[in-house]
């Protein structure tokens, strides 16, 4: 093969040393970025699950739970760290920000459950408070009615005037309305600031007449209750009723945030549904982003292909220079072969002592031989001569 063919081999090297620089780092971007792949499948992934979380620790922290409200934190934490990591890089593991999850709907769902999970947590001790005032109400209550159940009793047997009876038995219905108000209080629902308004009336109401019972109330018709019995009854049910009244203000001034906690717990289960599918369609568009990179397994294996194709053209190249080579070595092997014939054949009358004889000369390596073979023939013409001179002397 001649000059050119040296530099179409050499050319075609060059490309190769190229392509496989090319491919080693295709491959570096191409396992870098899968790697970032994964990162961004594991955190979405894990998003999915604090979004339920969110909402369940939500609804528990409404309903009064206290750990509820600590695992709220958490998980909202948990989840904005997450999310800062995806939507603006994590340089502790060299993860870039995506793009995707910018442009995604997650962000703008994730600041409504924020705003409401930060809402439910700003009044976790007006909740807590509430919750366990009406925890106590509830073990108060029912030891009033049995102390007014009493002082029924003793008033009937003792035949007391029918309006105090009466009074008694409307003040333990009372109680029973008051620790129901503030059940459904404690709903959150729509008619819970009716229910507050209702149990201050009530828990008002229930107080003066406790108060005419023990000492007298002319202006609202109430007698004093004179038997021993009775009244230290009345004394009793006093004492437990201090815990209400030393409470109605502040179940009155919690409800408002109570139905801010229900309305916040159920706008965030309702938004962490969205969340959910939001995020669900995230992942999965990570998982396929792959294929949409210019940087890509499809071009690793263009180029891949692109090497062999330059391989096997090397190869035929120096298979075709090498075939070159071959034909033209036997062709000049048949050349010297045919040359060195010719002049043995020409050499041939020499063999006889025919001085005449003269041995052609060519451009084949034969040339040479010729032409020393032509000089000793001129030599030996001349000694001939030589020895015939002196013979005829």
């Amino acid at each position: 093969m001649g000059q050119g063919g040296n530099k179409l081999v050499a050319g075609l090297i060059a490309a190769l040393i190229a392509l496989t620089i090319l491919l080693v780092v295709v491959l570096f971007v191409i396992n870098a970025d899968s790697q970032n792949d994964q990162e961004y499948i594991a955190n979405t992934a894990e998003l999915r699950v604090l979004s339920q979380e969110i909402a369940k620790n939500a609804t528990e922290a409404a309903g009064g739970t206290a750990e509820a409200f600590n695992q709220l934190r958490r998980s909202r934490d948990e989840f904005q760290q997450l999310w800062t990591n995806v939507t603006e890089g994590n340089p502790e593991t060299g993860l870039p920000p995506s793009e995707l999850a910018q442009q995604s709907g997650v962000q703008e769902n994730w600041n409504t459950v924020r705003e409401n999970a930060d809402s439910i947590l700003s009044t976790q001790d007006a909740v807590l408070g509430l919750h366990e005032v009406a925890r106590t109400l509830n073990e108060t209550i029912p030891q009033l009615q049995v102390e007014y159940d009493d002082i029924v009793q003793i008033l009937l047997d003792n035949d007391a005037p029918a309006e105090q009876i009466a009074l008694a038995q409307r003040q333990s219905l009372l109680a029973e309305r008051i620790v129901r108000s503030v059940n459904n209080v404690l709903s959150g629902d729509e008619d819970a600031v009716i229910a507050a308004d209702r149990f201050g009336r009530d828990a008002s109401l229930f107080g003066r007449v406790l108060e005419g019972q023990l000492n007298g109330n002319p202006a609202m018709g109430i007698s004093q209750v004179n038997d021993e019995d009775a009244i230290y009854g009345l004394e009793a049910v006093d004492e437990l009723f201090q815990f209400v009244s030393q409470n109605v203000d502040a179940i009155l001034e919690a409800s408002p945030d109570l139905f801010k906690v229900r309305t916040a717990a159920s706008d965030i289960f309702q938004n962490s549904e969205n969340l959910l599918s939001e995020l669900s369609v995230l992942a999965e568009n990570f998982r396929t982003q792959s294929g949409s990179r210019l940087v890509s397994p499809t071009l690793a294996f263009a180029i891949l292909a692109a090497m062999v194709a330059i391989v096997v053209f090397i190869g035929l190249a120096l298979y075709r220079e090498a075939q070159a080579r071959l034909a033209t070595t036997q062709e000049q092997n048949e050349q010297n072969q045919n040359a060195i014939l010719r002049l043995l054949d020409e050499l041939a009358d020499l063999a006889d002592g025919d001085l005449t004889t003269e041995a052609t000369v060519t451009e084949d390596f034969t040339g040479a031989i010729a032409d020393s073979i032509n000089y000793a023939i001129d030599q030996m013409r001349g000694l001939v001569q030589a020895i015939r001179g002196t013979a005829v002397r």
